[in-house]
């Protein structure tokens, strides 16, 4: 482990406002070379909030493009360094912007967990293809919360009563859930080149909602590929797959919990208490008034 690592897990990083955005040092700290980065018109952009499913789409999207190809990198290269981080600048670890710089791959598949606003501009005048992920709100919470007790460069979760409380105020790193789901919804309207997924779309059936990826994306896998791909994201399968499951990253506890926890629909339900969810339901109600949004908590 080496001497940042160490640092690192001895002080959690504070949210800050940047921009009007809570944010961390680490996705801030190289933000005039990110604004600066040179989309190109064949890049494909995976935005999601945190813990909404980006690993869970990078790979999927990694196999359709890579995994005839490049069949070796998928037992030798973990996917964040197949699909950078854009924004990860991390001593000791790392810098996204550099991997995505000399990634090898065509397309390159890139990662972001920018609010719309921050998603620096040469993707938008390289008309470049965005897949964006959302999960609903309360497992998005639940997973979110886990993934900030085991991640020593996130801030410290706290308790789940002040965690919930935080989340619906949008005190979390990347900013609010409701603004950056209803952020890229907008810009859907405007930006055609975006295809927005749901999590719960992909649980329910992960070969249909390929299909619709892959319609987006101009692509058409054989039966076989696509038959291995289906196979491949399995959630029980990337859990094991140390290529996949972030076992290889020194800065995730897993001890604490896996980076992969359950990936199920509707485990907010062991997480809320009942005065939770009415509190939730109430505030949700007030926030996401767009009607053409809609979410589900369960399938």
């Amino acid at each position: 482990m080496s001497l940042e690592t160490e640092k690192m897990k001895e002080s959690r990083p504070e949210l800050f406002d940047f921009h009007g955005v809570p944010m961390i040092h680490y996705f801030t700290d190289n933000w005039e070379n990110i604004q600066n980065f040179e989309a190109r018109p064949d890049d494909i952009l995976i935005a999601t909030y945190p813990k909404a499913g980006t690993t869970w789409v990078s790979y999927i999207l990694d196999l359709l493009y890579f995994s005839q190809t490049f069949a070796d990198r998928q037992a030798s290269i973990p996917i964040y360094n197949r699909v950078p981080f854009l924004e990860f600048e991390v001593p000791g670890i790392g810098s996204g912007k550099d991997l995505a710089d000399h990634l090898p791959t065509t397309p390159r598949l890139i990662k972001t967990h920018y609010p719309v606003q921050f998603v620096p501009k040469s993707f938008w005048e390289q008309n470049c293809r965005v897949v964006y992920v959302a999960r609903n709100a309360k497992d998005n919470m639940v997973s979110y919360y886990h993934f900030d007790k085991m991640n020593m460069i996130q801030p410290e979760a706290g308790e789940w009563s002040s965690f919930f409380q935080r989340f619906m105020d949008g005190k979390m790193g990347f900013g609010s859930w409701y603004d950056h789901v209803n952020g890229w919804w907008k810009k859907k309207q405007t930006y055609s080149n975006i295809h927005y997924m749901f999590f719960e779309d992909l649980a329910e059936d992960t070969g249909r909602e390929i299909d619709k990826l892959c319609s987006f994306l101009g692509i058409s896998p054989s039966a076989d590929v696509k038959d291995k791909v289906v196979s491949g994201v399995q959630f029980d399968n990337m859990k094991k797959n140390k290529m996949a499951n972030y076992s290889t990253i020194p800065v995730m506890d897993f001890k604490i919990s896996p980076f992969m926890r359950k990936g199920k629909v509707g485990d907010w339900k062991n997480h809320f208490t009942v005065a939770q969810n009415q509190v939730f339901d109430e505030d949700y109600r007030k926030k996401m008034k767009d009607p053409t949004l809609q979410f589900r908590n369960e399938i």
